[in-house]
């Protein structure tokens, strides 16, 4: 009886001031899961959308890069039979990637390879030129590489690449008045839709290619010269650009995948918390009537 009463005068003492009922606070832990739930769900749908759009773009991306790796076998088969006689000594490096991301480590792979490629003397000089197309690689090799940044692009890429886009770059090249033995393009080799490596191409200049034994062989104008190694230029850059883009959809669309299956396992497990706890809640309450009606 004395212990029946201690309880009911217990049960019956309001709490001191500033604290929060036990139930009170179960409530708003509750209430905070429950608001991360919805923010979680709404994530979930977000990716799934950019995964949809990417599987589609992924589709579009390799069909273009089938016809530009055509551009780039062509391309290479002219250098592989006119190799220079003397080897180069300063390397332009035009970097591929895009302004976009959420797309994994499609920007830090080229990043990687040019920093690596510039810590070896045998393969460059540290000081060697760089020219970036695209804003994410370019914020990367900025904080590094900020003296060899020599120009820059962006707004390429928005779409499947045309040949149009590689020309504009071409060209600009060509007027930025670097000086440059060869020309090394670096970017994201399309192995599968789940993986790609980088990789670099080579490409000489208007000087290489008259000093060659495969074109002293020939007599030949000097205009056309010119026009072989811009146009290679531009063939190489193109096909760099759309092996690239095939890439970044690639990777961005395993990213949303990896990014869906990771918001579902939490939601689980939200999910599983909330209903422990609001499990938790009733039980408690129920103790409260259950004591209550045994005071009584």
């Amino acid at each position: 009886m004395f212990a029946r009463s201690s309880l009911a005068r217990i049960a019956s003492q309001r709490p001191a001031l500033g604290t929060a009922p036990q139930n009170a606070r179960n409530m708003a832990t509750l209430r905070e899961i429950e608001l991360r739930l919805k923010s979680v769900r709404n994530i979930e749908k977000i990716t799934k959308s950019m995964k949809m759009i990417a599987s589609t773009k992924l589709a579009k991306a390799q069909r273009a890069m089938q016809a530009g790796k055509e551009y780039g076998a062509a391309n290479s088969e002219i250098f592989q039979h006119t190799p220079p006689e003397t080897p180069a000594k300063r390397k332009l490096f035009v970097v591929i990637s895009s302004d976009k991301g959420l797309c994994g480590g499609i920007h830090s792979s080229v990043t990687k390879a040019t920093r690596r490629a510039l810590a070896d003397p045998e393969q460059a000089d540290p000081n060697s030129p760089i020219m970036v197309v695209g804003d994410k690689s370019k914020g990367q090799l900025s904080r590094v590489l900020g003296k060899n940044m020599a120009l820059t692009f962006n707004q390429i890429g928005r779409d499947v690449p045309t040949f149009s886009d590689a020309a504009g770059v071409a060209d600009l090249i060509a007027q930025s008045g670097v000086e440059y033995d060869t020309i090394a393009i670096v970017y994201n080799k399309f192995v599968s839709a789940l993986s790609y490596e980088p990789a670099t191409v080579e490409i000489s200049n208007e000087k290489f290619l008259k000093e060659s034994p495969g074109f002293r062989a020939y007599e030949m104008e000097d205009d056309f010269t010119k026009d072989l190694a811009e146009f290679s230029l531009a063939n190489a850059i193109y096909a760099a650009l759309v092996e690239a883009h095939a890439c970044e959809q690639s990777a961005r669309r395993n990213a949303m995948d990896n990014a869906s299956n990771n918001a579902k396992d939490m939601i689980n497990r939200l999910t599983l918390q909330y209903n422990r706890g609001r499990q938790a809640a009733i039980t408690n309450e129920l103790v409260d009537i259950i004591t209550g009606a045994s005071a009584l």
